[in-house]
């Protein structure tokens, strides 16, 4: 991606005011919304189609296509109602994208919505946004209000006859509602145990009626999409991966941010150009690419690598959520593992046995080494433990926190033995 210093930015374009209405609908907004709404080449499976072809690939972790998973919803029943379920809970630490959207573009995402529910037939759209997000629930309510004021939700939608309703939702901080049945089971007021698949939510999704889940930034590509078309999207970036995408930076780096680019960057440029390098002058130790539940990279793993799910995978990791986690020379690996391992054990709903059980394990065993107190065989244990866990719950919770332990005790290994060679305890029995 050798352009990248000349990219024009289109999610987080330098518009001031752009989170106003005014000024979103005096830089061309809501146009594509009242064009498919409109004109007659843009019917439902037309633009399922452009946004399949574009291949916007989920940006909430899964880098789904979202035209694809669009075009599994069923054919539309007289008198069943259909739903959005727009996610914003962004609870997975390293993640700090979509509150940026809620910030300084609002009406972007809230166009995208709107176009796909038009797409898939759907009667109203809710946007789940996490509870600690308290300030930016407000502006998403706001610029809802605005939206309702111009015509351009609710009823009789800029006088064409559709009618589309939005919602705004607020969790209550718990970060499995990020896994988009539990986020369902949480909009109907329920204790947000993740739901057994099959059936998915197209075929019984919000209160058993077809249901589709997107990501907030999946969402706001939708408009840039609709009016550059698909070509223009498939030549953005990565040629598997492709658009533009918001990278959070947070950790070691001299200016943490969320920053605007193409797929398909190479790591080592966001973190010595974008981000102004590492901190006090230190040397890189480690890389968490997505958002804490991916595979860990060393400094040397990521020469060359570029982020996208190709270049990642080669790796052994993957994109994510694009939530990039930088560690310096000075960081305890051992600590950094533990306080992840602490989080996802304290957000585990508790449904399944292997999660339950498996993350506090994860905690207790890795305390030990922390503390003092670990044992050589406390690695093969943490190892097996892995294996117990991923691939045997409802949801991938349990991956999630698999995933870190298994790749971190793996690549570095050494800071973990020198931890417990230092605690004097040697048995490797």
């Amino acid at each position: 991606m050798e352009n990248w210093r000349s990219y024009q930015k289109v999610i987080l374009p330098d518009i001031p005011g752009l989170h106003k209405i005014e000024t979103y609908e005096r830089e061309g907004g809501y146009e594509m919304l009242r064009k498919v709404l409109t004109d007659s080449k843009w019917g439902p499976k037309e633009v399922i189609n452009e946004v399949k072809a574009a291949n916007i690939r989920g940006r909430g972790g899964a880098g789904f296509n979202a035209g694809l998973k669009w075009s599994f919803m069923p054919p539309k029943q007289e008198g069943v109602p259909r739903y959005l379920a727009c996610n914003g809970d962004e609870s997975e630490p390293g993640t700090i994208k979509d509150r940026r959207i809620f910030e300084y573009n609002p009406h972007l995402f809230i166009e995208g919505a709107l176009i796909a529910c038009y797409a898939m037939e759907m009667d109203a759209a809710y946007v789940y946004i996490r509870g600690e997000y308290a300030d930016w629930i407000d502006m998403m309510q706001r610029a809802i209000d605005e939206a309702y004021s111009k015509g351009y939700i609710g009823k009789n939608i800029m006088g064409t006859g559709h009618n589309i309703e939005m919602y705004v939702h607020k969790g209550a901080g718990a970060y499995i509602c990020g896994e988009e049945t539990s986020l369902m089971e949480s909009l109907e007021g329920k204790r947000p145990y993740p739901r057994s698949k099959p059936p998915f939510p197209a075929q019984y999704g919000l209160w058993g009626k077809p249901t589709t889940i997107n990501n907030i930034e999946t969402l706001a590509c939708v408009p840039l999409v609709m009016r550059h078309g698909a070509d223009w999207f498939k030549n953005t970036g990565a040629a598997n991966h492709p658009g533009p995408v918001l990278y959070g930076i947070s950790g070691h780096v001299n200016r943490p941010g969320v920053y605007e680019y193409p797929t398909g960057m190479l790591i080592t440029d966001l973190i010595y150009k974008v981000a102004g390098g590492i901190r006090n002058g230190k040397k890189l130790k480690a890389v968490v690419p997505g958002g804490s539940s991916v595979p860990i990279l060393t400094a040397e793993q990521i020469e060359g690598i570029t982020m996208d799910a190709d270049s990642l995978r080669t790796v052994g990791t993957f994109m994510g959520t694009g939530g990039m986690c930088v560690l310096d020379e000075d960081t305890d690996i051992v600590k950094f593992l533990l306080r992840i391992a602490e989080f996802y054990d304290h957000e585990s709903c508790g449904q399944c046995t292997p999660c339950r059980e498996g993350t506090g394990w994860f905690v207790k065993v890795l305390r030990s080494i922390y503390e003092g107190r670990g044992e050589m065989k406390d690695l093969d244990l943490l190892l097996e433990l892995c294996d117990t866990m991923e691939g045997r719950t409802v949801c991938a919770l349990a991956d999630a926190a698999a995933w870190p332990v298994r790749n971190t005790i793996q690549r570095f290994r050494a800071d973990f033995e020198a931890k417990i060679a230092r605690s004097g305890v040697y048995s490797v029995a």
